[in-house]
């Protein structure tokens, strides 16, 4: 069983297409979990005629804090499949995106593809999202600079289950840089160079997508430790409770 989980927030204005773009893809035993972080637009209108015409669209609320770390915590606690794949509310996904992860899932538990980048017209801005950004492979190349999007990234479900709970402060470790951690840490990865989103950028995107350089020195020096400590206190808290099993 396959589960998309998305988060969503004031996204009337794209969140159809996005829906779309998802619903051809998944199977009927399949789900669409969907996270609203408290919308004053017509985005929970939009879900609610989806939910009521398809059996696989389900929407929560989330009714913790309003970050959108919580926001995709809420979805992914909500979910039941095996696989699981974050979502978010203005991305277009490519028509083959579920069946390529599927066929690499055979072999590794966490995989992260490369994206097209598009304006809020669907224009073409950037044919790689990885040559823009220049990601690095490797744990420690990640703790320096996280370079993966999350609407890029699905995993078994031993990857979340192993990565919770997520580190508190939500400034300082978004969901898809832990769970590409954990998953690097106790999982095989996979780094796929197909083009398998339509990453929309657009004046109201909740994050940069680390496509902007926003953050002060001394905050890149705190993130970093921050990560570094809950990393290896996560880590030796889990070795811990293999060992007195």
């Amino acid at each position: 069983m396959i589960s998309v989980c998305m988060a969503t927030y004031n996204g009337e204005k794209y969140i159809r297409e996005q829906i779309d773009s998802i619903l051809c893809q998944i199977r009927a035993n399949d789900e669409l979990v969907i996270s609203d972080d408290g919308s004053n637009d017509d985005t929970i209108e939009i879900i609610k005629e989806y939910e009521k015409k398809d059996s696989r669209v389900k929407l929560f609320h989330n009714t913790g804090e309003h970050k959108t770390i919580w926001n995709f915590e809420n979805a992914l606690q909500n979910s039941k499949g095996k696989y699981i794949f974050l979502a978010d509310q203005d991305d277009i996904w490519c028509q083959n995106k579920i069946e390529t992860y599927l066929r690499y899932f055979n072999d590794y538990d966490i995989i992260v593809s490369d994206a097209k980048l598009i304006d809020e017209r669907g224009n073409l801005i950037n044919d790689s999202f990885f040559s823009f950004r220049k990601p690095r492979k490797t744990i420690l190349g990640n703790l320096l600079k996280f370079g993966y999007l999350g609407c890029c990234m699905a995993f078994k479900r031993e990857v979340f289950e192993r990565a919770l709970p997520f580190p508190s402060n939500s400034c300082l470790c978004t969901h898809d840089n832990w769970l590409f951690l954990i998953g690097c840490c106790y999982f095989k990865y996979k780094i796929l160079e197909e083009k398998l989103l339509l990453y929309r950028r657009h004046a109201d995107n909740v994050s940069t997508g680390g496509l902007q350089n926003t953050t002060s020195f001394l905050f890149k020096i705190h993130y970093r430790l921050y990560l570094f400590f809950h990393l290896i206190t996560h880590i030796q808290f889990n070795e811990r409770s293999f060992y007195t099993e």
